[in-house]
């Protein structure tokens, strides 16, 4: 099987997604505005989300798991949820997990998702 690197930024880095065997493996995304709030920024980051499986030829429809990294779980979740819950397709949610963690550049969350094609 072929792996397919999509890397519009040409970052050294990372790739925003892999593609190998049917399966998009899209990186973690974070937000370009740290200023907004949680509902915001979730917003933001999931608008990069919708582009990178468009590009990887999949949709939200298809997604198998996500990761989400927040800054204050106990505090956002609540809030999260709310964009989240409005975003996912009903009937069609993903495995999920959500932890904890430092995030850079100030961001209150970050998401990376796995997705058929």
């Amino acid at each position: 099987m072929d792996i397919t690197y999509n890397n519009p930024g040409n970052l050294k880095h990372r790739s925003d997604t892999v593609i190998h065997n049917g399966i998009a493996y899209v990186s973690g995304a974070i937000p370009f505005d740290s200023s907004a709030d949680i509902a915001g920024q979730a917003r933001q980051v999931l608008a990069q989300l919708d582009e990178r499986l468009a590009a990887a030829g999949s949709s939200k429809e298809r997604i198998l798991s996500a990761t989400i990294w927040m800054h204050d779980v106990n505090r956002d979740v609540a809030a999260f949820n709310t964009v989240w819950n409005q975003w996912v397709v009903p009937g069609r949610v993903p495995a999920r997990s959500c932890v904890q963690a430092v995030l850079q550049q100030g961001a209150l969350l970050e998401i990376a998702l796995l997705a058929a094609i």
